[in-house]
């Protein structure tokens, strides 16, 4: 960004990085809402009222709350995003598993089962992640 900036370049960077982490926090926070609302099977959507689902708006609130309070910790965030993805990428591999399983089953799908193919890519895609998941595992304690 040097040669377009020149020495405002570390300023746009850090700016660009603090926009992308403003956009991220309703998200972030809208998707706990949602996840955990719909699992408890409360009223959720941000088309309703904060009356008519006060547990959803209520999750968002604590979600936002305390994601702020981690920047008055002494947490690492390039640490928590490295974790939280290694995280992720272990969990991945039975939702993967589970999403194969229940794709190709008519009970669950009717009638827009994966076709074969798909199904051998999506279970050769579920091998890798397994095996890089105990690779790394491996890695991490070896």
């Amino acid at each position: 960004m040097k040669p377009v900036a020149g020495s405002f370049a570390f300023f746009i960077f850090a700016l660009g990085v603090i926009g992308t982490g403003l956009l991220a926090i309703p998200v972030l926070a809208g998707s706990a809402g949602y996840a955990l609302g719909e699992s408890r099977k409360w009223p959720t959507g941000l088309e309703r009222e904060p009356l008519e689902a006060k547990a959803f708006y209520g999750t968002i609130a604590v979600a936002t709350l305390i994601g702020a309070a981690l920047n008055f910790t002494s947490i690492d965030p390039i640490k928590a995003l490295y974790w939280s993805a290694v995280v992720n990428g272990v969990v991945a591999v039975p939702v993967m598993a589970i999403m194969m399983l229940m794709t190709a089953r008519r009970e669950v799908m009717g009638t827009s089962t994966v076709s074969l193919a798909m199904r051998l890519v999506g279970w050769l895609a579920t091998a890798v992640m397994a095996a890089a998941a105990v690779v790394m595992i491996f890695q991490l304690f070896w």
